[in-house]
């Protein structure tokens, strides 16, 4: 855990300028882009969520609508709403767009037949007929839960059948789900290279710090601007940037799965408006009783949740962990 300067918590202490956060961030993105990075402009990978969104809307200020691309990359089993409000999105914005179906590129690599596999181990019945999702128990508030994932499969019929999965079934099921994350990460760069623009990432804070991305998939970008904000700030931002009200009233999916699923269930197991607060109180070491007070809930459900934080965090380190050289590690060989 990181300790921080005490500070006074508040139910505001989230709240931005967002006039004076969007001029701060568009000046960084043309000095990171053009100086250092001496690119003419940027590729954003455009899902219809509001992270892709905010972002693409960030370029274009800084960038101009001329030099930004965006990107939307479908595959077979992506809701179809995400490509409309993708396309929402870039004719609020004004700037270039392709479309690129990955499913070709994850059909050959196995995404679909290796998940598939692991999911026929648990339930011997499922079939492509089927949707499937994995979640983690969102009664965090309630009680202590081990970070241990379900798997759901729903029948043509509606029928619905959860197990608790095993390592060897999770492991391989996210593996090559992760084939999707990573094809487009992919594809973002062919584009980028051929244009002579940089990637911009659109992970945010909770993303980041707590792991919910894919190493060298969607956590894989040249400079990402929202990775220091939370999601409740990245909404401030779209609504002052003028992001689609569609795409701001939209509850924030994975998009990953067959199944829809949140991420909430898949991953935070929170609401934002909650999970953010307390995850600021646990970063500047604000006293759970403290937290608690300003929140209506108990000293020890924030206590709880700082444990859940703690845990997420340790346990993904890995994921925010450059490439090593061993004659930059602190050990005598």
């Amino acid at each position: 855990m990181t300790t921080m300067t005490k500070t006074t918590f508040n139910r505001d202490v989230l709240k931005l300028d967002p006039g004076k956060t969007v001029g701060e961030l568009t000046e960084i993105l043309r000095d990171v882009v053009h100086k250092r990075f001496k690119k003419r402009g940027a590729v954003v990978g455009v899902s219809g969520g509001i992270d892709s969104s905010t972002t693409l809307a960030l370029c274009v200020r800084a960038f101009g609508p001329e030099r930004v691309l965006a990107v939307m990359m479908p595959e077979k089993e992506s809701s179809p709403k995400s490509l409309v409000l993708g396309r929402e999105l870039v004719d609020r914005f004004g700037c270039e767009s392709v479309v690129e179906d990955i499913t070709g590129a994850l059909v050959g690599l196995g995404c679909y037949q290796r998940r598939d596999e692991a999911i026929k181990r648990v339930f011997p019945e499922y079939d492509p007929s089927y949707k499937a999702k994995i979640t983690l128990p969102t009664n965090v508030l309630e009680q202590d839960t081990l970070n241990v994932f379900s798997l759901t499969i729903i029948s043509p019929e509606g029928e619905e059948k959860k197990k608790r999965l095993g390592p060897k079934e999770y492991l391989q099921i996210v593996a090559a789900t992760n084939f999707k994350q990573r094809t487009r990460t992919t594809t973002l760069y062919y584009h980028a290279e051929a244009r002579n623009y940089a990637v911009i990432g659109t992970p945010n804070k909770n993303e980041h710090d707590q792991g919910f991305f894919v190493k060298w998939g969607d956590g894989g970008y040249d400079f990402t601007p929202i990775g220091h904000l939370f999601k409740t700030q990245v909404y401030q931002l779209a609504a002052y940037l003028g992001v689609p009200e569609r795409i701001q009233r939209a509850t924030p999916t994975t998009d990953t799965y067959t199944a829809e699923v949140t991420q909430e269930e898949f991953f935070f197991q929170l609401p934002f408006e909650i999970m953010d607060l307390i995850w600021y109180a646990w970063e500047h070491g604000v006293d759970a009783a403290e937290a608690a007070a300003a929140l209506d809930l108990t000293a020890e459900q924030v206590a709880r949740i700082y444990r859940d934080f703690d845990s997420k965090k340790r346990g993904t380190d890995f994921l925010r962990t450059p490439p090593l050289n061993v004659g930059r590690l602190d050990i005598a060989y």
